[in-house]
């Protein structure tokens, strides 16, 4: 086997540890989105103001800096989301193509 082909190989194998690597941060980050999207929902509909815990402290907190603060969250786990998936279709492109170069050979 040419060192060419061994170092495509060995990239693939790198490139397939990472693209499962993103996969479970991203599902991480898609489970936090889903909660939080949840807590967004339910304090929106809720008439009262609610109670967040800090440390081992639970503290009133108006409904308005709790939905504030959730609205938030909820963009910067899309973000993260949004650049994960640019990463895993940039990976999942370069891995077609290396698998490519390996086969035509």
């Amino acid at each position: 086997m040419s060192d060419e082909k061994t170092k495509n190989i060995q990239e693939v194998q790198f490139l397939e540890q990472n693209l499962q690597n993103l996969f479970f941060q991203k599902q991480a980050f898609q489970m936090e989105l889903t909660e939080t999207q949840s807590a967004l929902r339910e304090i929106e509909s809720s008439k009262e103001d609610a109670y967040k815990l800090i440390g081992q402290l639970m503290i009133k907190v108006p409904k308005s800096k709790i939905i504030e603060e959730l609205s938030e969250k909820d963009k910067l786990l899309n973000l993260r989301i949004k650049n994960l998936e640019k990463q895993e279709n940039s990976f999942s492109e370069k891995l077609e193509q290396l698998r490519g170069k390996i086969l035509s050979k």
